[in-house]
């Protein structure tokens, strides 16, 4: 049997171990490549060099029919993605791995905040309290006033705000498009909204460069399905917690092979924020159970 149709906690365990080595390489390999490449021109060519595994799709594209409405729906969410990335990559040379990693994990929780105020969802107390518990552990991470912040540190808080925005337009499109069309249209639209920036400043990159940036597209594509495989194994609320040990992994390459340090205050920085997200996902299966179980019907 193919492994894509395991099913299972075992299994969903074991898929999200797997994206999460690979998400792990991918911050590595853009650390190991420096600034030297602007990072606008760096998530250019990653995405541009990416475009080459949606060539088995090519047909699906072709017969898919888009309104307006999706293409405006596209281009806000390709566009704000590309702004997010342009961040990331700029933070991966200005701050340690794990503070980059810790900080990534605000993601779902401003989504919890954008569906609130922008798609009508119910922000209950206890999502608030998750909620303020996730920006106590950003707090952590920070400790603004007792040390001097990065511009990475920054450019992280601002990433996972457009991460964030782009996810809730994707939960829009997604319930109108099928899956592959959505991936596909946010790495063509990711790609041409870099094109402009990445030419701005634009660096002539080393064969060397090319052949690091094309694995970092290969390791991201690669996570990305290995995740869609996670989700359809076993439920959210089971692979969530593995996604720490993105954190754990990031900070002991971090010591290894960068030479950083390792910071307690990071780690628990993250454990916090973390906790907050697996609690919000938690609720959030707990509140669907509720919602397809069928009603008593008395006898």
């Amino acid at each position: 049997m193919r492994a894509a149709l395991v099913k299972g906690p075992v299994a969903g365990v074991f898929w999200m171990v797997v994206t999460g080595v690979l998400f792990v390489g991918v911050t590595a390999m853009v650390k190991h490549l420096g600034a030297r490449i602007p990072a606008a021109e760096s998530a250019f060519l990653r995405y541009a060099m990416g475009l080459v595994f949606l060539i088995p799709i090519i047909g699906t594209l072709r017969r898919t029919r888009f309104d307006r409405r999706t293409v405006m729906l596209f281009g806000v969410r390709g566009f704000v993605h590309a702004m997010g990335v342009i961040l990331w990559f700029f933070a991966m040379t200005r701050i340690p791995i794990a503070e980059v990693t810790a900080m990534n994990y605000l993601s779902p929780v401003y989504v919890t905040l954008g569906a609130a105020l922008f798609l009508g969802e119910k922000l209950a107390f206890r999502r608030i309290a998750a909620v303020i518990v996730a920006l106590i552990g950003a707090l952590i991470v920070l400790r603004p006033g007792l040390r001097e912040l990065d511009e990475g540190h920054i450019a992280m808080l601002a990433t996972a705000v457009l991460f964030a925005i782009g996810y809730l337009v994707a939960k829009v499109v997604a319930d109108e498009q099928e899956p592959v069309v959505v991936v596909a249209m946010l790495s063509i639209v990711v790609t041409i909204s870099l094109a402009p920036f990445a030419a701005l400043h634009w660096v002539t990159p080393t064969l060397y460069e090319l052949v690091w940036l094309f694995g970092v597209a290969a390791l991201a594509t690669a996570g990305h399905f290995t995740m869609t495989l996670a989700f359809r194994a076993a439920p959210v609320t089971v692979t969530q917690p593995v996604t720490f040990l993105q954190l754990v992994w990031a900070s002991v390459l971090g010591v290894v092979v960068f030479g950083e340090m390792l910071d307690g205050w990071v780690i628990l920085g993250g454990v916090v924020i973390l906790g907050s997200v697996m609690f919000l996902t938690w609720r959030e299966a707990v509140l669907k159970r509720r919602a397809a179980r069928p009603p008593d019907v008395p006898l």
